[in-house]
Order: structure tokens, then C-alpha cells, then sequence
């Protein structure tokens, strides 16, 4: 996504500085008054997802805006030794719990406030304490998993997949893990095989689903 100069809406070729109007165009800002608008935000990991998901909260007052992430509803795994633990692969549709983040994704948008999961990486557990989410006009879920699901595609009423070079996500990915997860740069590049594995067989092919595309 660094230094790129434009974006995909469905099949047309926008302007960069036209990104953040495909976010605040009229028919989206009424769209908005009238009823809860779901934006789904997935690309491969590494590829900038967290930075476009700032840009389009700046479209957005903070009042009007929340975010769920797919990363907290990974399964609870503290019923497995820590050592099975290191060999889950984190990137593969079964390590989520998809049931409960479409029930929240539901709630929310029944009106209704849910308790979101927190997640420690270091651990690859579940913890105890939720994050109280309330629903809003517009509410961001992001994750690099998460048009895998139907559920959660249908629920979308607008799908942003965040496209990256490999070379650029790796470089992310390794400062990302050494600084969120506690891993070693070793380790990173050891299991980035696992990872590109499953871009090339889960993620990547979800891209088509979206209804913009950024470069």
C-alpha cells in the first residue's frame, strides 16, 4: 500500500486524493443517518490495513465510528500446552471463532451493545477482561480473514481489501511480531512460509469480494 497512488472502486481507478471521498461521498454520509453502515477491511498480513482503517475513521466523527478486530476472536487455546500452542497456524480460517463475531457483528447491528474478547498474543489465549462495545452509525471490522466467511460478507455493506507487495508485508510483519507478540526475527521469517501459504490460498483469493481495492 506505501506510496501508492490510487485505489480500485469496484472496477474503476479512483485518484488517491478521491480514497477518502469513497468513504464521505453524499449518498454514503445519508446512508449513515439512516442506518448502520458495516465496513469491512481485510488484506493480506502486513499489507496496511490499520493505516487505512485510520484514514477512514478520519471520514467519520469519533461519536458516529467504533472498530471490532478479527485478532480478538481468535479461540482460546489455554486448554493446550503452551508447546501445541506455538504450532497453531494463526492464519487459517479454523484458528478464528467465527460464530461469535458474526453473532456480535448481529447484535451490533440489532442496536445492541456486545462484549468484545480480548486477545494476548504471547500467550495465545483468551483473556478474561472485554472491551464494552457500543453500536454506531458505522462500525469497522478488520481482519485478514475475514471475507472467508460468508456470514461475515454478507454482512459488509462495504468490502476494502488492502493490497500489498510481499516484500513490503514481510518487512511489516517482522517489525510487527517482534514488537506485539514477542517473537525473534528468526522466527518470524522461519514460519512467514506458513504465512504465505495461506495468503496465496485463503486470502488472496477474496479480493474478489471487495468492493474497493487499494493498491
Amino acid at each position: 500500500m506505501a506510496g501508492s497512488s490510487s485505489v480500485y472502486f469496484k472496477n474503476m481507478r479512483l485518484g488517491f486524493s478521491s480514497y477518502r471521498n469513497a468513504f464521505t461521498a453524499p449518498n454514503i454520509i445519508l446512508a449513515q443517518k439512516l442506518f448502520m453502515l458495516l465496513i469491512g477491511i481485510t488484506g493480506g498480513s502486513g499489507s496496511g490495513k490499520t493505516t487505512v482503517v485510520r484514514k477512514v475513521m478520519d471520514s467519520f466523527s469519533r461519536e458516529q465510528v467504533t472498530i471490532l478486530s478479527q485478532d480478538n476472536y481468535y479461540k482460546d487455546n489455554s486448554h493446550i500446552s503452551p508447546e501445541a500452542r506455538r504450532n497453531i497456524n494463526f492464519d487459517h480460517p479454523d484458528s478464528i471463532e467465527f460464530d461469535l463475531l458474526v453473532q456480535h457483528l448481529e447484535q451490533l447491528h440489532a442496536g445492541r451493545a456486545i462484549e468484545e474478547p480480548t486477545y494476548d498474543y504471547i500467550t495465545s489465549t483468551r483473556q478474561q477482561q472485554t472491551i464494552r462495545v457500543e453500536p454506531k452509525h458505522v462500525i469497522i471490522v478488520e481482519g485478514i480473514l475475514l471475507f472467508t466467511d460468508k456470514r461475515v460478507r454478507d454482512l459488509c455493506d462495504m468490502k476494502v481489501f488492502v493490497d500489498a507487495e510481499p516484500d513490503d508485508r514481510l518487512i511489516r510483519i517482522i517489525e510487527r511480531d517482534m514488537r506485539e507478540r514477542g517473537r525473534t526475527a528468526h522466527q518470524v521469517i522461519e514460519r512467514y512460509h506458513v504465512v504465505k501459504e495461506m495468503h496465496i490460498q485463503f486470502i488472496e483469493p477474496t479480493k474478489r469480494y471487495a468492493d474497493i481495492i487499494i493498491p
